[in-house]
């Protein structure tokens, strides 16, 4: 069984920074992709980046492009999540996820880590 744990949240004021990680645990792991959702209160859960784990490509949504960045450590299977520039918007409860060869979508998810952004 996989298992995710995200690390790193935290209160920061506008404009700071944090960096997320994400590790996993368990059998082996050899995903086609991971990725990071965050879920505000009272919103939907929303995807926030994602990584190949073959290649290396990375997307991103819209309203982080250029403040944020996903990478990952092959060996370690971890990812993380840098995120620059934060905003009061940016604070949600950010989870981690992984959609494992054969899976049709994510399919193993963290339990999330809270940020909090002041203003």
């Amino acid at each position: 069984q996989v298992r995710l744990a995200e690390s790193g949240g935290g209160l920061m004021q506008a404009g700071g920074s944090l960096r997320l990680s994400c590790s996993a645990s368990g059998r082996p792991l050899s995903p086609v992709a991971m990725g990071w959702f965050r879920q505000a209160p009272g919103k939907e859960r929303e995807f926030v980046a994602s990584i190949r784990w073959s290649g290396g490509a990375t997307y991103y949504a819209d309203s982080v492009k250029g403040r944020f960045a996903i990478s990952r450590e092959l060996r370690q299977n971890k990812i993380y999540l840098q995120m620059n520039s934060l905003k009061p918007e940016d604070t949600a409860i950010y989870y981690c996820a992984t959609q494992r060869v054969g899976a049709s979508g994510y399919d193993v998810w963290g339990q999330g880590t809270q940020v909090t952004i002041s203003s």
